[in-house]
């Protein structure tokens, strides 16, 4: 293999960039060529490729987003798509292909590699922290520091005004931000899509906090447990307490990686590039109990990481 490929596809997370490093100066160090292509799989489709040296990504493993920016690809799920795309990487010589996403990346990636015979390895980066066969995805730490920082800036203003402050954060079908934020930044009380809680539920830790004399709160809510608006308008609803709301959003998503978040893309970029050299294909980079390992792309699809509910539960007891 001479010539390989790298994208960034799906959602962005801060650390892609320390991972186009790795794998390009990793290539290039065994003497192979590398190709950025720009926007995820369309711009594969549309032939959108340009050569990377050194230079190319230089100054880059401490800026968050991509270089190469990312797009999702709805043509690429059809046949006319990939066959578009099969054609790029024929023109351009692309003879492997390493892609940095998350699940729907990779599924895309699976059935490309299956289809065309073409030998492709992919790298988690997603802030959700739900792949299965790695601890840890790059960009998650990046996007639970930036909430953690919320947390202590919001509660300084609830300590001085008394207030219940919902924060809501990333994690449509995960709770793994929301959990491991909350539990980092002392958190009343964490509503998480794993874990179902009602209002009334908690209310009454609300009530029960209050009689003991606490006079302000955060809770967490990820936004595929609840909205944190409507939450937030029960709360004050049936409780009486003056009662804000911070929606977070795409706050999450940018920012400079942490230096796990840029070791974690480093390790991870280079094993990916190993893999190819080695000739392997359908298989994941991660990272378990610290070490480098590989993980078949099929398994990776199928399942989700668990969230740690013994770290939930640790949450709930520590915020009585």
């Amino acid at each position: 293999m001479q010539r390989l490929g790298v994208l960034t596809s799906g959602g962005d997370s801060s650390g892609m960039n320390a991972a186009i490093r790795a794998v390009v100066r990793k290539a290039i160090y065994h003497g192979r060529e590398v190709m950025g292509i720009m926007r995820g799989y369309n711009g594969l489709i549309e032939g959108d490729l340009q050569p990377m040296n050194l230079g190319s990504v230089a100054d880059i493993i401490h800026r968050g987003g991509t270089i190469l920016h990312t797009a999702r690809s709805e043509l690429f799920k059809t046949p006319e798509g990939r066959a578009k795309a099969f054609a790029s990487m024929q023109r351009f010589g692309l003879q492997g292909l390493i892609v940095i996403g998350g699940d729907g990346s990779f599924r895309g990636a699976l059935q490309f590699s299956q289809e065309y015979n073409i030998p492709v390895i992919g790298i988690p980066g997603t802030i959700d922290n739900d792949i299965f066969g790695t601890d840890y995805s790059i960009g998650f730490d990046t996007a639970v520091n930036t909430v953690v920082d919320a947390i202590n800036k919001i509660r300084d203003t609830a300590t001085s005004h008394e207030r219940t402050f919902i924060i809501e954060v990333m994690g449509r079908d995960s709770g793994w931000i929301a959990l491991t934020a909350g539990l980092a930044g002392g958190a009343e009380t964490i509503l998480i899509p794993e874990k179902p809680l009602s209002i009334d539920e908690l209310c009454d830790k609300l009530m029960r906090g209050y009689k003991r004399g606490k006079l302000h709160s955060i809770i967490i809510v990820a936004e595929g447990a609840a909205s944190g608006l409507e939450v937030g308008r029960q709360i004050k609803e049936k409780t009486g307490f003056d009662t804000k709301v911070t929606i977070l959003g795409h706050l999450q998503r940018g920012g400079t990686p942490t230096a796990f978040d840029r070791n974690l893309a480093s390790r991870l970029g280079a094993a990916a590039v190993d893999l190819l050299l080695a000739g392997e294909s359908g298989k994941m980079v991660g990272v378990i109990s610290g070490r480098v390992v590989a993980t078949d792309l099929q398994q990776a699809v199928q399942k989700n990481q668990l969230i740690d509910l013994d770290m939930y539960t640790l949450a709930d007891i520590l915020s009585i």
